[in-house]
């Protein structure tokens, strides 16, 4: 392939994965990505075979760059965040004593939020996990940035997937305490005819009482089955990944069609694995008239007071919060693409000028 761009568009080089919260992150780690023979990044100085080519990772302008497309994206569809953890734990909220009657639906909790709360709350509980979002990046980074170093280790596939577990469970056990604090104030809401009062001032307000009344242990609630779900989530990402980028091959040329096929394979992990999320996040509400002793027993009295379809509330506002990231996301990566496309053209008539042709080898060898 002679003649093309110097490097592969940055839909190539990037795999996106829709996650609302840091919990979902890629699991699909640079190593193992590379490993398969994706991604196509120059090496300045000799590495372990299997960091060489790492997308995106591979640099740390390319880094901060992904870092802040993708919590750009998360700030424009945080208000589908917060309502559907509202819709989710409305049964809790309810027996706190903080909302009157359930919502009859994803536009009147929108309303009802908005009539009650004003238009900004509905960004209530992003900051903290913007900043948790941030945090689990910048330790995957590290860590991975740090094992390129390690030239004297040989990277074979068990020790990559041993350090991808590592990667995994630090980042979790560090970021969980910020993925509460967000929920617990996204689900804050405002006692109707009593001032306008509010159970959690803020962020700080939030870690005082909870580790007051709990300890250090009610910052990690949920944080058992949290771990089982995303664990299921990266088994259910892995299983699909042929069939991903197979289609996402196919239809290249058809923008339109690769939007759709990220939505479906997205939402169907989602869809899998959401009823574990809504046990995490019900027992992050333990507090006052809402108590759960282990995850065992938050789901049987969920079950057994609420119904299966509990499980399940906020599933619709979930698939609408997926469809605005993926076509947020998609739009980014298609605005990133077009300017790309600009600077190398202006490159490459700079180089022609020079006497230079850039060329970029595929890396299937064509």
């Amino acid at each position: 392939m002679e003649h093309e761009p110097l490097h592969p568009p940055i839909s190539q080089k990037i795999h996106w994965q829709l996650d609302l919260s840091f919990r979902h992150f890629n699991y699909t780690t640079p190593l193992i990505e590379s490993i398969r023979g994706n991604g196509a990044s120059s090496v300045v100085k000799p590495m372990p075979a299997a960091f060489v080519g790492a997308p995106m990772e591979s640099s740390k302008a390319s880094f901060i760059t992904k870092m802040v497309l993708l919590d750009a994206a998360k700030a424009a569809v945080a208000p589908f965040e917060r309502v559907k953890l509202l819709m989710q734990n409305q049964n809790d909220i309810i027996k706190s004593g903080r909302l009157p009657k359930p919502y009859n639906g994803i536009f009147h909790c929108f309303a009802t939020t908005i009539r009650h709360e004003g238009i900004f709350s509905l960004w209530r509980g992003y900051p903290v996990m913007a900043i948790g979002d941030v945090f689990s990046m910048v330790i995957r980074y590290n860590i991975f940035e740090y094992a390129k170093t390690r030239e004297d280790i040989r990277w074979t596939s068990m020790r990559v997937l041993e350090l991808n577990c590592v990667a995994f469970f630090a980042t979790q056990l560090l970021v969980h305490p910020f993925l509460y604090a967000g929920t617990r104030m996204a689900t804050d809401v405002k006692i109707t005819g009593n001032s306008g009062q509010r159970q959690f001032n803020g962020i700080t307000d939030v870690y005082r009482k909870t580790l007051k009344s709990y300890g250090i242990v009610g910052l990690y609630r949920g944080f058992n089955i949290t771990l089982v779900e995303l664990v299921m989530l990266g088994a259910l990402s892995t299983g699909l990944s042929p069939w991903k980028q197979y289609y996402s091959y196919t239809l290249q040329n058809d923008y339109l069609s690769r939007v759709m096929v990220e939505f479906g394979f997205d939402i169907c992990g989602k869809m899998a694995t959401y009823s574990m999320d809504t046990v995490s996040r019900r027992m992050m509400m333990t507090w006052g008239g809402v108590k759960y002793k282990s995850t065992l027993h938050a789901i049987a009295q969920i079950w057994k007071t609420e119904g299966v379809k509990t499980f399940y509330n906020g599933a619709g506002a979930e698939i609408l919060l997926c469809a605005a990231y993926t076509g947020t996301v998609m739009l980014v990566i298609y605005v990133a693409d077009v300017i790309r496309a600009a600077t190398e053209k202006g490159s490459d008539d700079g180089r022609s000028a020079l006497g230079f042709t850039a060329r970029w080898k595929d890396p299937r060898g064509k």
